[in-house]
């Protein structure tokens, strides 16, 4: 699978499968729905601030599967499993993350990683 991490794209293999995540400005629309923010920078801060929760996590990657062209639910990421299990998740919500917003892998890996579940 060829993604362009330009345009914020990462792959992830999830359920023995592989899929494009991204970002787009309706997936970040709704994740600022989702944890009430009003504003793009609030959303970064939330994500730069404060650890993950597991529910923070699947809400991310349902917005970023969603705009990698996927059509899935809360329930179905909630389902799904990843080599690594949280920590795996956790990866690749930092990957994510990091292409989105341009932070700095370490930075965000250490806010994700610290508390994964």
């Amino acid at each position: 699978m060829m993604v362009n991490r330009h345009r914020g794209e990462v792959s992830a293999k999830i359920d023995n499968r592989d899929w494009t995540l991204c970002l787009t400005l309706g997936a970040l629309a709704e994740l600022e729905n989702a944890f009430e923010a009003a504003s793009l920078p609030q959303l970064l801060e939330r994500f730069s601030s404060s650890r993950l929760s597991a529910s923070d996590m699947i809400k991310i990657l349902c917005a970023g599967l969603r705009g990698g062209g996927h059509s899935v639910t809360l329930d179905d990421v909630a389902d799904m499993r990843v080599e690594g299990g949280a920590t795996g998740f956790a990866h690749i919500v930092t990957d994510l993350l990091t292409v989105t917003f341009g932070l700095d892998n370490a930075k965000a890996s250490d806010q994700v990683m610290q508390n994964p579940i």
